[in-house]
Order: C-alpha cells, then sequence, then structure tokens
C-alpha cells in the first residue's frame, strides 16, 4: 500500500478526521480573528511577555502545548482510529530514521551555510547576540522541544490530514493543496505578517507544498519531518528578530529591514533551494513516476489486503 492508503488499515470513520484539526483550526482562527477585532499588537504582547518572563520561559510555554497536541493526536490515531503511528509515519514496514537523520542534517547544514554567507555579505544585518550560559538552556529547550512542535505540525498536515483527505477524495493532488495551503494560512497571526506583510504567505504555501511534495514521493513523513525539525531548530539556535515568532537567545540577532529580508527569505527558498532539495532526494531515493505520485487516483484497499497487510508487518 502506498503513504496515503496507510488510512485502510484503521477504522476510517470520515466523521473522525474533523474532530482534531477542527480543534487546532479553529483556535488558531479565534486567535487571528481576536487579533484583527481586537487590533492587538502582536510585537508588543511577545515583547511584554518576554521581558516578564524571560525568552527561554517564553519559549517552553510557547512550545509545550504542540507537545500536548501531538499526545493527543496520536492517541487519536491509535484508540479512535485504530491506527498504528507506524503506518501515519510511513509506508515502510519500520520508520526510517535515516531518513529523517539525512533530511536533518541536509537542510541544517544548507540553512546554516546561507545564515552564514549572509553574514559575510552583509555583516550590518546582524548582532552578535551569544551568551554563553543562557544559549545552553536555551540548546537544551529547543533540541527537546522544537523536534516535538514541528513532529505535530507534520503529522497533523502532511500526516493525519494527508491521509484523510485523500482516501476521501481518492486522489493524491487535493490533500497536496488543500494541506499545503491550509499549513501556510496557519501562521497568518504570526508576527513576521505584520512586519513584512502577506507577502511571507508565498513562504509558508510554499514550504507546505515542498513538504507535501516530499512526503507523496517519497510515500512516508520521514524526510518532511527531519526538515521541519532542522528548519525550526537552527533558526532558533542561529538567528532570530525582534519581530519574529521565535524570540530565543540565539547566536545571532537580525537587526535588518524586515523588506530585505524577505527578498533573501522568502524568494530564494521557495523558487531556488527547494527545487534543488527535491532534486537531491530524488536522486538519493530514486523517485519516478512524478505524475501518477503527486496527481494519481487512491484506490480503495480490500479489507483483505489490509488484514495481509498488517500481518506482514508483524512478521
Amino acid at each position: 500500500m502506498n503513504y496515503i492508503q496507510q488510512a485502510y488499515t484503521g477504522k476510517l470513520g470520515y466523521w473522525k478526521y474533523f474532530i482534531i484539526p477542527g480543534l487546532f483550526l479553529g483556535m488558531m482562527a479565534l486567535q487571528f480573528l481576536m487579533i484583527q477585532v481586537l487590533d492587538l499588537d502582536v510585537d508588543a504582547i511577545i515583547r511584554k511577555e518576554v521581558a516578564s518572563k524571560g525568552k527561554n520561559r517564553f519559549l517552553i510555554e510557547s512550545l509545550v502545548p504542540m507537545a500536548i497536541a501531538l499526545g493527543a493526536l496520536f492517541f487519536w490515531v491509535k484508540y479512535i482510529h485504530g491506527q498504528t503511528i507506524t503506518s501515519l509515519t510511513t509506508s515502510r514496514k519500520k520508520i526510517d530514521w535515516k531518513r529523517i537523520w539525512f533530511s536533518f542534517f541536509l537542510w541544517g547544514i544548507l540553512s546554516s551555510a546561507l545564515v552564514l554567507v549572509d553574514y559575510i555579505v552583509s555583516p550590518e544585518h546582524y548582532l552578535f547576540n551569544f551568551e554563553l550560559v543562557p544559549f545552553l538552556f536555551l540548546a537544551a529547550i529547543a533540541i527537546v522541544l522544537v523536534p516535538i512542535q514541528t513532529s505535530f505540525e507534520e503529522y497533523l498536515f502532511r500526516g493525519y490530514l494527508m491521509q484523510g483527505i485523500g482516501v476521501m477524495a481518492k486522489n493524491r493532488w487535493l490533500p497536496l493543496v488543500i494541506t499545503s495551503v491550509i499549513f501556510g494560512v496557519m501562521h497568518i497571526a504570526n508576527p513576521e505578517v505584520g512586519k513584512i506583510g502577506y507577502f511571507i504567505m508565498v513562504y509558508y504555501i510554499g514550504t507546505g507544498f515542498f513538504l507535501g511534495i516530499i512526503t507523496l514521493m517519497d510515500e512516508g513523513l520521514e524526510l518532511a519531518l527531519g526538515f521541519h525539525a532542522a528548519n525550526n531548530l537552527f533558526t532558533a539556535l542561529l538567528v532570530t528578530a525582534d519581530w519574529t515568532a521565535f524570540q530565543t537567545h540565539s547566536i545571532l540577532k537580525d537587526v535588518s529591514d524586515p523588506l530585505e529580508f524577505s527578498v533573501f527569505q522568502i524568494i530564494l527558498p521557495v523558487f531556488v533551494v527547494f527545487p534543488i532539495l527535491l532534486f537531491i532526494f530524488s536522486k538519493r531515493y530514486k523517485w519516478n513516476n512524478w505524475q501518477d505520485k503527486l496527481f494519481g487516483k487512491i484506490e480503495e484497499v480490500p479489507t483483505e489486503a489490509v488484514n495481509n497487510d498488517i500481518e506482514n508487518a508483524r512478521l
């Protein structure tokens, strides 16, 4: 069975797919609505919270709810759908950790190199922000909690919703489009949007499409899990700004004009770097038949085939 068809290994009940995503997205929509209606200054609120609690505590309080949400999603999948976490993760018999680590280190090294190049070319855009003790606390917090936060988003969008929408729509392109757009729109309340404008949605939605494509082409979440964890972790450790969602004791602080930031950090990744990564992944993992994997139909799997597949996975 392919990745989307793994949903057939559990108890479908299409209504079930609206509960967890509905609650999460409803909370995001309510947050955005409150910001708009009450005309809240998100930057000012974050600065006040950081000043009161400190950056590390603020980071913990921002990430812990995601850990709870991931646990809730796993509980829902395992006990309400009767589906294994492995089948939610991959079409392979076991989760391929080598894929996760390859994607993690590839993007971690490449994204760090991009920051280093920008620092060398435009040093006036950065302040050296390194303080050993706060940074060590940050590293401990981020290494534990950031991958949990990014894993929740991957399991929710590229995992749970990708499979659920796929088996309902009986195709691959619709879940790719829907999950990518919703993933991007989910970030609309981020303070970056207020500074850069809605143009930054190109990056968020573009990233959603990139992660969706590698999930469908590779028939599993592993590459997306590794990439997303590296993206947020290395960002938290290397460079943040006063107007970003992450406020951390990073090594560097970006003091450049947000509009200059948008040109380098939005255009380059979406239209240059992501296609290069797709090429690297496709060569390493010998991807083929792109049209069928991205736009093909999803056939319903007979119960006998599902049972045989589950039995073979146990052997």
